[in-house]
């Protein structure tokens, strides 16, 4: 119970954080969605160490930089690939293994694959391989488990 309520609240200052919409309506908009995440995640409770925050908070801010700085990257190339008059694209499906315990490790790995842009996860087997579209499929595999490896690892490191 004390893991859903914390991941309601997680997810309802997140949305307010995005939002930026202080109205009545909206924090309880937000509120029912950071519910319905919880529900539908059904997190796992684990007891909150305030010995482990500092490093939690340090690795969050270092995946969310990674995260920002593979976004930019990759949105320097599709603008190149867009901006092309030949317009250079070899579409196509991969697959990677999520190789996380958690669903909600998991759904956060997705999550930065489909905000990359070039990239969407469409899918997610039962066996925890994502089915990730990509604008250029030779390029997203050449560096696709490398990428997903560091992604794994900075997750763990958060979420352990």
């Amino acid at each position: 119970m004390l893991a859903h309520l914390r991941l309601t609240l997680i997810c309802w200052l997140i949305y307010l954080a995005v939002t930026a919409n202080f109205e009545l309506s909206n924090l309880v908009v937000g509120l029912l969605i950071g519910l319905a995440i919880a529900t539908i995640l059904r997190p796992e409770s684990q007891p909150l160490s305030l010995r482990r925050l500092p490093a939690v908070l340090f690795n969050l801010a270092k995946y969310t930089a990674w995260l920002g700085v593979d976004i930019i990257r990759n949105g320097i190339r599709v603008a190149r690939i867009v901006l092309d008059p030949k317009l250079p694209i070899r579409p196509g499906i991969i697959a990677i293994q999520a190789g996380m315990k958690s669903e909600l490790g998991v759904a956060l790995s997705a999550h930065a694959i489909t905000v990359t842009p070039g990239e969407q996860v469409v899918e997610i087997g039962d066996d925890g391989v994502m089915y990730v579209h990509c604008l250029d499929v030779v390029t997203s595999a050449e560096g696709a488990e490398e990428a997903q490896r560091k992604r794994r690892a900075m997750l763990e490191r958060i979420f352990e």
